[in-house]
């Protein structure tokens, strides 16, 4: 039985279009691998890594300024165990009234929190969780973690505080801010302000200017 003439001649052009499709893809082209995980999803033949997301990290151990000048004018900095390890701590000191030495003016609103609720009383070089073990400066986030879990959890989920960097992480790293980047330690709450006007939408601006300049003749049924 002979196949019909239209079922051959659909053969013919289908081995044709394959050899051509053959020879386009010869051997000179190069060979594109999936991305592996974790790299850019774009298949230009270059495997492009994602760059990390880090987060910022301030200095290990905190100074503060002394009205004391150097050579050049310039307030000294001295590390805050230079005077906390030459005197007892205080507990009851809670306000920025209290202090008598040093930390004048400090402004405090933080609850029912004292300095001593964050603050290592045996290192002051280092913060103080509630369990009475350490930690480092440049990891405040874990020590504001522990009253602060729903701010935490959106952090985590990258919904709270803001960061610096590339979106794309192929083309470079990203690095977000920590608590402190953004909140006073001493005092977290931002000031409340009034609400204001929604941003201008510049398409519907213009749009209402076009429709002020060419008004729409009303229609009218006899």
């Amino acid at each position: 039985m002979k196949a019909p003439r239209y079922l051959s001649a659909f053969v013919v052009v289908a081995l044709c279009s394959a050899g051509a499709w053959a020879l386009r893809a010869g051997p000179a082209d190069p060979v594109v691998a999936p991305p592996a995980p974790g790299a850019s999803s774009e298949t230009t033949g270059v495997t492009r890594m994602r760059h990390a997301v880090g987060i910022r990290s301030g200095p290990a151990t905190p100074k503060v300024l002394t009205n004391a000048l150097n050579h050049g004018g310039e307030p000294v900095p001295v590390a805050c165990a230079t005077c906390h390890t030459t005197r007892t701590p205080n507990l009851a000191l809670r306000a920025g009234e209290d202090l008598k030495e040093f930390h004048q003016g400090l402004a405090y609103q933080h609850g029912a929190q004292s300095c001593l609720s964050c603050h290592n009383a045996t290192n002051y070089d280092t913060l103080r969780r509630a369990d009475g073990t350490s930690v480092d400066y440049p990891r405040v986030i874990e020590l504001c973690a522990q009253c602060h879990g729903p701010q935490y959890r959106d952090f985590r989920a990258g919904a709270h505080g803001g960061m610096t960097g590339h979106w794309d992480l192929a083309c470079g790293p990203r690095e977000r801010n920590t608590c402190v980047d953004c909140h006073d330690p001493h005092a977290p709450a931002f000031p409340k302000v009034r609400p204001v006007f929604a941003p201008i939408d510049r398409g519907a601006v213009q749009q209402a200017q076009r429709a002020a300049a060419h008004p729409v003749p009303e229609s009218r049924h006899e």
